[in-house]
């Protein structure tokens, strides 16, 4: 049996209430991308299903087999429009004066995680359940989203540091930064309860950012470049004797 030539996909159009994304003409596509945020968010990669999403958008199931081909392509689609950094977040150029951009790349990414709205809480949902559990489209969305703002992170530690942007020092550095970030996006309501006058308005959403900037900072001018070192070993490890072997 001859294979059926597959359908031509264009340019995926850009619904309407999507997260990050601009107002669109409310065709098929656009419906099914909407449902689809939505429904993924609920139930996540794994528990939703086609029929759910196509129930949600008034369309015909065989429509997301038209428009995307499965239910994965479909699942990345919507990821990696809903997640991209999208408008408020450029990413700096390291250029000559590195802490200048680590300053503007961690308040764009504090002032990201606290977006509200909508909006806001579909997009944190669909990421949040990517953390929880990883879909077969993870590592597209790694790439798509999450990569370019590592890779930049990686090149700014990399020149405070003197150490290239592939170090263990600076990706051990990058990764310290993520989690500062992470802490504060992830934790509201454990925040809530520890420090409850924390409302992370925008006067304390700049305060956290310049407080996270300044505390890697305060390590990462104060740590001189090295060359690497075996992984695994601590500087000045030796070897244990064995058992029953005599000291000289």
């Amino acid at each position: 049996m001859l294979e059926q030539p597959r359908t031509k996909r264009l340019t995926p159009a850009i619904p309407a209430g999507v997260p990050g994304l601009p107002e669109a003409v409310d065709n098929t596509r656009t419906r099914l991308l909407k449902a689809a945020a939505e429904v993924f968010a609920e139930h996540g990669y794994e528990n939703a299903t086609i029929r759910q999403i196509c129930t949600r958008a008034d369309a015909n199931v065989a429509l997301v087999n038209y428009h995307f081909g499965d239910k994965l392509e479909l699942y990345t689609e919507v990821l990696r429009f809903s997640l991209q950094p999208g408008a408020g977040f450029s990413l700096p150029i390291v250029a000559a004066e590195p802490r200048a951009a680590l300053r503007q790349i961690v308040g764009a990414m504090v002032e990201r995680a606290f977006e509200t709205g909508g909006q806001a809480n579909l997009r944190f949902r669909l990421m949040l359940n990517e953390f929880v559990r990883p879909s077969g489209a993870t590592a597209r969305v790694v790439d798509v989203v999450l990569r370019p703002v590592y890779d930049r992170l990686r090149e700014i530690a990399g020149a405070i540091l003197k150490l290239p942007p592939e170090h263990e020092t600076t990706r051990l550095c990058v990764h310290s930064i993520l989690g500062q970030v992470a802490h504060f996006a992830h934790s509201r309501q454990m925040l809530g309860l520890l420090w409850p006058e924390m409302q992370m308005t925008p006067a304390q959403r700049e305060l956290v950012g310049d407080h996270i900037a300044r505390f890697s900072l305060a390590y990462l001018d104060r740590t001189p470049s090295s060359p690497p070192r075996t992984a695994g070993r601590r500087p000045g490890w030796k070897k244990r004797p064995s058992r029953g072997s005599s000291r000289i």
